[in-house]
């Protein structure tokens, strides 16, 4: 394996994939998707033992590199929508009427009067019952 590139990130993920793909097509009884599923595993398996084998070290770590910003992007996407998903059951969100801001208000205290830090504006809203 001397001069060889070896295992990083993206071959751990498609390592996983291949093992996915083949838990799968072992469960799957049709005979066109399945032989599409394992023509799929072949074509990863190959392309990971290129990866692995391969002397062209710069390319393959462009392509590393290339698949971690990847990576981050959507990871870093489903934090912010998990993130979102959080602070709307916790708070109500409403839009100041004057100047559209919208202001974070915590739920469950009944009709509660709110200043717009922005532009001043005061309105009542109702964040849920008050119990």
């Amino acid at each position: 394996m001397i001069g060889r590139y070896g295992a990083d990130q993206l071959g751990r993920f498609l390592s996983i994939v291949i093992v996915i793909l083949a838990a799968v097509s072992f469960f799957i009884r049709s005979y066109w998707f399945g032989s599409l599923i394992r023509s799929v595993l072949i074509i990863l398996l190959a392309i990971l033992y290129f990866r692995i084998f391969s002397r062209n070290i710069t390319r393959r770590s462009q392509e590393n590199n290339a698949y971690i910003r990847l990576h981050f992007q959507v990871s870093e996407r489903l934090k912010g929508w998990r993130f979102h998903l959080e602070e709307r059951r916790r708070y109500k969100i409403f839009s100041c009427p004057g100047c559209k801001q919208k202001i974070r208000i915590p739920r469950n205290h009944g009709k509660v009067s709110i200043r717009c830090p922005k532009c001043g504006h005061d309105f009542i809203k109702n964040t849920g019952a008050k119990k």
